[in-house]
């Protein structure tokens, strides 16, 4: 049954003239290049806000111009090769990493069925029956662009980096990869135009709650944005897999970075916040009537700019976690939790499909949590550890070993001031007045 409504959703896929296609590639292209440079003004400007600051208001009306600016100065300047790189995969490593950034957008819908120059098509290149991993798939690609470049470096920080990197996104897409379980035994297909129409009624967002969380802590992790940017932390590893890279190879390594939020913040609009449908009470007005035409374009985009908008946020107030605190809150706290998760949903839709009422799966599902509570309660707090209790000890005289003071024991305290050795000039002094001994 599944399958055959899979093959129903995609079969409006594979007919459009080439021309068509070829305007569907240009317009993909376009919009991670522009989002991308609307992204870094947005995120300096909010970050000011934040901060009370101005931000860019200098280039291009309101520094509108600002990325592009930095952007061709990135390209205008000197292009330098470490000596003990590996120049082959040195080079290749940034265009690993961003070329399947342009990829994802592909199998993700903005809307429905149009028409271009006469021509009826929708808003959405292509799509596949297992259309969501293969942008996981594409995602755990892209970031061997960046393990590439820290061994290919030559260097000891941009190792470290890549290293990091490789941990960050084994642990962290596979907390992504669960989070979309939930999802695909409510929608019952893994196409995403096929999710996007099992949200008709109600998005996955809210019935799927926790799984829409994960997600975003997830998709922060695995696009090595802060509080996540432990790859390429300054603080500790200079700047990580980026150390040596200069001129447009570092550019194209940011690009990567800021498309991959446009693609993670499309893909939690596509599977949790409704696709390219209109929001309530939108999508009730005039029979739908914001949801047919170019209309849904606006939608998508106001949905994936909010998402973005969580980056910043996130970016402008919390600090870095340390290494160990990160991957310990990825494999100790999400990855049980999400296991936890999958096996209730799938115990939902099979009551579902026993034809047990959702009331009813309320009413016991918020039994069981009021429960839980109650026992939770129930248990003791953990005791904090006695400290031990501090002997005190006979007075310390740090000074007794020689003119160097030695540090006391605890529970000893010093018995007198630091003694001065007397110096050479005031025992040779001639005068025996009152006032020069004073002064010795």
């Amino acid at each position: 049954m599944v399958a055959e409504n899979t093959t129903d959703e995609i079969a409006g896929f594979g007919g459009d003239p080439w021309w068509i296609i070829a305007i569907k590639c240009l317009a993909i292209f376009v919009i991670c290049v522009v989002l991308t440079l609307f992204n870094i003004v947005f995120e300096r400007k909010v970050v000011a806000r934040m901060q009370h600051r101005v931000g860019p208001n200098r280039t291009g009306p309101f520094g509108a111009l600002q990325s592009l600016a930095d952007g061709v100065k990135l390209m205008f300047k000197e292009d330098i090769i470490p000596k003990a790189a590996d120049k082959v995969v040195y080079i290749l490593a940034p265009i690993i990493a961003v070329i399947p950034s342009f990829l994802i957008l592909a199998v993700i819908p903005m809307g429905p069925e149009v028409s271009i120059f006469g021509e009826t098509t929708r808003l959405q290149l292509t799509d596949l029956p297992v259309a969501v991993l293969f942008t996981l798939a594409i995602a755990s690609v892209g970031v061997y662009g960046l393990m590439l470049a820290g061994w290919s470096s030559g260097s000891t920080y941009p190792l470290l980096g890549g290293l990091r990197s490789t941990a960050q996104v084994i642990s962290y897409e596979l907390v992504m990869g669960l989070s979309f379980v939930g999802v695909f035994l409510f929608a019952g297909t893994m196409s995403t135009s096929g999710i996007v129409e099992e949200q008709e009624r109600l998005w996955f967002g809210i019935i799927l709650l926790p799984s829409f969380v994960i997600y975003l802590i997830s998709m922060i992790g695995e696009t090595n944005r802060a509080p996540f940017d432990l790859p390429e932390a300054e603080g500790e590893l200079v700047a990580g897999w980026g150390t040596e890279y200069s001129s447009i190879k570092y550019a194209m390594f940011f690009l990567a970075e800021y498309i991959n939020m446009v693609n993670v913040s499309a893909i939690a609009t596509t599977l949790f916040l409704g696709g390219w449908r209109a929001p309530w009470p939108l999508s009730a007005v005039n029979d739908g009537m914001f949801n047919t035409g170019w209309w849904p374009l606006l939608w998508f985009f106001g949905k994936v700019i909010l998402l973005i908008f969580v980056f910043v946020w996130l970016r402008g107030t919390l600090p870095r976690l340390r290494y160990d605190q990160f991957m310990h809150f990825c494999w100790k706290r999400l990855l049980p939790i999400s296991l936890v998760w999958i096996v209730l949903v799938a115990a939902m839709r099979l009551a579902f499909n026993e034809g047990i009422e959702r009331n009813d799966i309320l009413l016991y599902g918020g039994i069981a949590v009021a429960v839980l509570l109650v026992a939770s309660l129930l248990i003791p707090e953990k005791k904090q550890p006695e400290e031990p209790e501090v002997v005190e000890q006979a007075e310390f005289d740090a000074y007794a070993s020689g003119p160097h003071p030695v540090p006391p024991l605890p529970g000893q305290r010093f018995t007198a001031a630091p003694r001065i050795p007397a110096t050479s000039t005031a025992s040779s002094t001639s005068d025996d007045s009152p006032e020069e001994g004073s002064r010795a």
